[in-house]
């Protein structure tokens, strides 16, 4: 059964920095691209950031310049470090396939960011 795990998340002020870990099971990484994804309070989830099989990475505008995205085929793991953290960022982080996400939704990890 491909379980995704994330974990990483906390509470950090405006400006500071966190990393996120998604730890994955199964063949997952010799098979999917893998994107993280966050979903806000009353707003639908959306894509933050993903890299394919190949390491090309994909960022939404929202945060260019900010998160980054990387992958360790040998520790099963996807990580997005995040940096000049926003209130905006507030919302629980996800990781599944991409483009379409189509694997089980883990539990994700709450980023809160205060203002």
């Amino acid at each position: 059964q491909v379980q995704l795990v994330e974990s990483g998340g906390g509470l950090v002020q405006a400006g500071g920095s966190l990393r996120l870990s998604c730890a994955a099971s199964g063949s997952i990484f010799s098979i999917f691209n893998l994107g993280w994804y966050r979903q806000a309070p009353g707003k639908q989830r959306e894509l933050v950031a993903a890299i394919t099989r190949g390491g090309i990475t994909n960022y939404a505008d929202s945060v260019q310049g900010r998160f980054t995205i990387s992958r360790d085929s040998a520790k099963n793991t996807v990580y997005l470090q995040m940096n000049s953290l926003k209130p905006e960022d507030t919302a629980v982080y996800y990781c599944n396939a991409y483009p379409d996400p189509t694997l089980y939704w883990g539990q994700g990890t709450q980023v809160t960011v205060s203002s």
